[in-house]
């Protein structure tokens, strides 16, 4: 399998299996990320996704430029040719964390971004050096670098297509923390852990909701919003959530 995908308790882990080539991106691993995606999607015992690389070398070094980027040539006038996947065309509310634990460049960044949390171990170096073979980020790298990091960072890294290690990417907010890959993953399930015990459909509605008004005006994200919050006021897990607070005990949310 070129994409590990494995069941957690309420945690799924895809793991790129491609270390022979830096975990690189072919069409099979494309094909395989997106039937682990839709699962993930609609398996209702999964909770929280965590995505990282086989090996302690590379996360993902991008498309493999021998087998991707001659069938995305070939097949740029059929969009629908292309998995739809978490960089474009799937639609996913439950929350993703990457475990970037070594090289992530290219459309192996580009993956990273497309996630809600980014860890990353001591030896992660992090850029889109599409622009040296003539190209640019294709998978959402120029319109959701500079959407998560400062403009001028962003325009560094895309139009220098230099790579930047983790301390720098924590420095400027591109990673939520810096681990040594011996607890990469370990502190990925931590986390994965934490959002477990809070209200699923309040996490997804919430992270819907800042997707979305991405592109809306505040006036209008804030009647998102309000739409959002007046449907969890009908929802079992308020009931449950907020009777636990009063009865001071844990709350057994059902994502109901």
């Amino acid at each position: 399998m070129a994409l590990g995908y494995e069941k957690e308790g309420r945690i799924a882990v895809f793991t790129i299996n491609r270390p022979e080539a830096a975990n690189a991106i072919d069409v099979h691993t494309m094909q395989e990320l997106h039937e682990a995606m839709v699962a993930f999607r609609d398996d209702t015992e999964l909770w929280v996704g965590i995505i990282t690389g086989a090996g302690e070398k590379a996360f993902s070094a991008g498309a493999d430029i021998k087998d991707m980027l001659p069938f995305i040539k070939e097949t740029g006038d059929k969009p629908w040719a292309f998995p739809a996947n978490p960089m474009r065309g799937l639609e996913l509310y439950k929350p993703l964390i990457a475990a970037i634990n070594g090289l992530a460049v290219g459309g192996g960044l580009e993956i990273a971004l497309a996630c809600d949390i980014r860890l990353a171990s001591e030896n992660a170096r992090l850029g889109t050096p599409e622009v040296n073979l003539g190209l640019m980020p294709g998978w959402g790298g120029t319109q959701r670098l500079p959407r998560l990091i400062p403009w001028a960072k962003a325009a560094e890294i895309v139009l220098m297509g230099k790579p930047i290690d983790a301390q720098e990417a924590y420095r400027i907010g591109l990673v939520n923390k810096v681990v040594p890959q011996s607890e990469l993953i370990s502190t990925a399930k931590a986390w994965a852990e934490v959002i477990c015990q809070v209200g699923p459909l309040g996490v997804r509605a919430a992270k819907e909701a800042m997707l979305r008004g991405y592109s809306l005006s505040l006036e209008e994200g804030l009647k998102l919003e309000s739409s959002f919050f007046d449907y969890l006021l009908t929802t079992e897990d308020y009931l449950e959530g907020t009777a636990a607070f009063a009865e001071k005990r844990k709350p057994d949310f059902k994502a109901k």
